[in-house]
């Protein structure tokens, strides 16, 4: 019996391409095309419209640096906001912070929700299941309109790249929102792509959020099945500028936290370090307002 290959389509001139042991969910949702595969390589895998989304391999790269990374950053968030994320692995990551009190998750397939429930378990662990979790089957962006003002510390942007049904949230009127329903010190933070491949993302992401919150950076994770090198998480904040953090002072946080020690990928100092961008990065990013 031949070999069983699936390949990635994010891009038409390179990309990657997994052997499969068994695949496990083909569908198509009334918003995208989803599959769930067991590989040889990375566990099992998510794909939406051919593009790898999470993988059991190397998922604790980016959702330990989309979480935690904002979550010391804020000096005390307590109530965050979920936009995407279907997989669970993010609303698992913020409840892991005893000082958060409520986390909404609105994800708008509820599709990804069962699948990831099904075929990805270990991703969310008991998160579904957290008192402190709201998850909502919806429209992140008409959540985001409805919002009371100040509502949120935290807001985070697990979304896929914008095209499709993700191109709704890089816009001006969402990050509108965002900055009106964030608290005084709130900060919002979403992937902006892997700048070698997709420098565009980053660059126009960030002059739209700079539009409406006084800071505006970026950090890096280097997740293996995001081909290109780097990953940029963009961050912007309405409070003090997330750059220039202290090691000693995120270490502690996490210690009282109970967090410290208990990650794979994200450390304080490995906090600090992904701020401290490569030119080719950095360059895409406007000029901080303060």
């Amino acid at each position: 019996m031949a070999d069983q290959w699936i390949e990635e389509t994010l891009y038409d001139n390179w990309g990657q391409r997994f052997r499969v042991k068994q695949e496990l969910a083909r569908t198509t949702s009334p918003f995208q095309d989803i599959v769930v595969f067991e590989s040889e390589s990375h566990g099992r895998v998510l794909l939406l419209d051919g593009v790898v989304q999470i993988t059991e391999g190397d998922e604790f790269v980016y959702q330990e640096m989309l979480t935690h990374v904002p979550l010391f950053t804020h000096a005390a968030p307590r109530n965050v906001l979920i936009i995407g994320a279907g997989d669970g692995g993010v609303l698992r990551r913020v409840l892991e912070h005893p000082g958060v009190e409520k986390a909404v998750m609105v994800e708008i397939d509820g599709a990804v929700i069962e699948l990831s429930k099904k075929y990805l378990p270990n991703i969310a662990g008991n998160a579904w299941n957290d008192p402190r979790a709201e998850v909502i089957v919806g429209d992140g962006i008409d959540y985001v309109t409805r919002a009371a003002d100040a509502s949120f510390d935290a807001i985070i942007v697990d979304s896929t790249d914008p095209i499709g049904v993700g191109e709704v949230l890089f816009t001006d009127s969402f990050y509108e929102h965002c900055a009106r329903v964030l608290t005084a010190e709130g900060l919002i933070v979403n992937q902006c792509g892997v700048p070698f491949m997709q420098a565009d993302e980053l660059h126009e992401t960030s002059l739209r959020r700079a539009k409406f919150f006084p800071h505006v950076s970026a950090y890096v994770a280097a997740v293996p099945t995001y081909v290109g090198g780097f990953m940029t998480l963009g961050i912007a904040s309405k409070g003090k500028s997330p750059a220039g953090q202290d090691v000693a002072a995120v270490r502690a946080r996490a210690e009282a936290a109970g967090i410290l020690g208990k990650t794979q990928y994200w450390t304080p100092e490995i906090h600090v370090g992904a701020f401290n961008l490569p030119p080719y990065i950095a360059k895409h990013l406007p000029a901080d307002k303060a």
